[in-house]
């Protein structure tokens, strides 16, 4: 990456900056997603790769400025980890995944402090930036890790139908708008208080889509029609047809 950026390297490579970075990164990150969740293997390997290549050019981005390098950050999240793990590194005892979990948020806000840092709300440390719905996930996970939470799944499942009320009764725009967020956020607590991933569910309930309405598509193509000649029964007949 350094002959890449040198005087006489590449002029594309050359021009990039933290900000023009930023899409790559998150771009490499989904596509590691993708390639996880169709369990491919070879194309893992090379998606972590170009992760990996996204790290380096950000930190060869902060070398040149004199800020840090690669090396400061790989002893940054080693230290971090021995840190964290007081219970494999150290002497402490834990012995439920909660335990762990708690002690980590300790141990973080206990960083926070030493560094001389101002006190901050639980939701603060959670990027405004995410996909809303890993966003919501963390913001409640977090609420619940201090005891504000459902008691029971039947709770959460009482809410949803709340909330379904609510959007049937919403009239302008701007209410339907409001109640279906309110209702999604319920949905996500339902996932998340059953110990679902519902981004994951998510992902995978997009893909079992694809993989239908595709099917869909080559039906009718093998009949020599295309989508615009279908009418809504004959594809509701072939989308049953797909989940056989």
């Amino acid at each position: 990456m350094a002959r890449l950026r040198a005087p006489d390297g590449c002029p594309w490579d050359r021009e990039q900056t933290f900000d023009t970075l930023k899409p790559f990164l998150l771009e490499e990150a989904y596509e590691v997603l993708d390639a996880i969740d169709r369990r491919d293997w070879d194309e893992l390997r090379g998606e972590l790769g170009d992760v990996m290549l996204q790290a380096v050019f950000l930190a060869q981005l902060a070398r040149e400025q004199g800020l840090f390098e690669i090396g400061d950050s790989i002893d940054a999240i080693s230290d971090k980890l021995i840190r964290r793990h007081p219970h494999v590194f150290g002497d402490e005892h834990v012995e439920t995944e909660g335990q762990v979990r708690q002690r980590w948020s300790e141990i973080k806000a206990q960083e926070k402090a030493a560094k001389g840092g101002a006190p901050s709300g639980l939701l603060d440390a959670v990027p405004r930036n995410l996909p809303a719905l890993v966003e919501a996930q963390q913001i409640t996970a977090r609420a619940a890790q201090v005891g504000f939470d459902w008691t029971d799944v039947k709770d959460v499942l009482a809410k949803l139908d709340e909330e379904r009320a609510e959007l049937e009764a919403a009239v302008s725009p701007e209410e339907v708008e409001d109640e279906i967020g309110d209702l999604l956020f319920v949905v996500m607590n339902l996932a998340r208080f059953r110990k679902v991933d519902a981004e994951q569910a998510l992902r995978k309930s997009n893909a079992k889509f694809r993989a239908r309405f595709a099917y869909i598509e080559r039906a009718l193509h093998a009949q020599g029609r295309g989508l615009p000649e279908a009418s809504i029964e004959e594809m509701e007949a072939l989308w049953q047809a797909a989940k056989r």
